[in-house]
């Protein structure tokens, strides 16, 4: 079992892709590390999005997080890059999902080869794939909560009742401690009559689930931010997104 006093592991997980949940796992850690504390991030998705933002390279990665689930090996980590560690990515994670069918004790895969590692850190920050493959099931086992970003549009509402029910029979056996350490609604136009809707109705629907942070709002500025491998309060200081992101990470030092 996790030490709950010691790491707090959180999956980023919506099986909907653009939901800015790879920035908002990069801009959070880095505010956690502000926070003075120790943060590693995982990349949990084939695409490589967390490890690309971060600065690697991912066509000359010789070991990546595929070793440490898939073939057992020593956690590769990348030490100190805007003060957090990073278990990067590549695309050779894709072939996981089709390696791990038949492998022994695949559940807990991630969470194994997480576990030397926890006590060197506060925060373990785990980017999910966007999908409700094996790959996400076997970051949701791994970790102590979810963090779950919605987008404030209408068809990223849709699939909603499909993530808290894989979130759900997670709870039901392979994972029984699993929090929901909040929702985070994101990309959100505060001027558009559709988002209103949509952030109310993420107000209405779901507060009972977990609790609902203030709306990170849609900038391009975050794009430009990882495009230039940085962090948003590295590359715009004075963005009112920061403020945001640092309250939300009050929240999660809170759990």
């Amino acid at each position: 079992m996790w030490n709950l006093l010691v790491v707090k592991v959180i999956a980023l997980f919506n099986q909907a892709g653009g939901v800015a949940k790879t920035s908002l796992t990069m801009n959070l850690g880095y505010q956690l590390a502000q926070r003075n504390c120790r943060v590693l991030l995982a990349d949990m998705d084939p695409q490589a999005s967390l490890t690309t933002f971060m600065g690697l390279d991912v066509y000359n990665l010789s070991r990546t997080i595929y070793n440490a689930v898939v073939l057992s090996e020593e956690m590769p980590i990348h030490k100190s890059i805007h003060g957090m560690d990073l278990a990067p990515a590549n695309l050779r994670l894709s072939a996981a999902e089709l390696e791990l069918v038949v492998a022994d004790m695949r559940d807990l895969r991630l969470k194994e080869a997480l576990a030397p590692f926890l006590d060197s850190y506060d925060f373990i920050l785990i980017d999910c794939p966007p999908s409700l493959g094996i790959l996400s099931y076997l970051s949701l086992v791994a970790a102590t909560h979810t963090l779950i970003p919605i987008q404030t549009h209408y068809k990223a509402l849709v699939g909603t009742d499909l993530l808290l029910d894989t979130i759900s029979r997670v709870r039901a056996r392979a994972n029984k401690s699993l929090k929901i350490a909040g929702i985070v609604p994101t990309m959100h136009e505060a001027q558009t009559v559709q988002a209103k809707m949509s952030l109310q109705t993420i107000e209405d629907q779901l507060s009972q689930v977990g609790k609902i942070y203030p709306p990170i709002p849609r900038s391009i500025a975050f794009a430009d931010a990882s495009q230039e491998h940085l962090p948003l309060a590295l590359f715009a200081p004075k963005h009112p997104a920061i403020a945001i992101l640092d309250t939300i990470a009050q929240g999660l030092e809170e759990l």
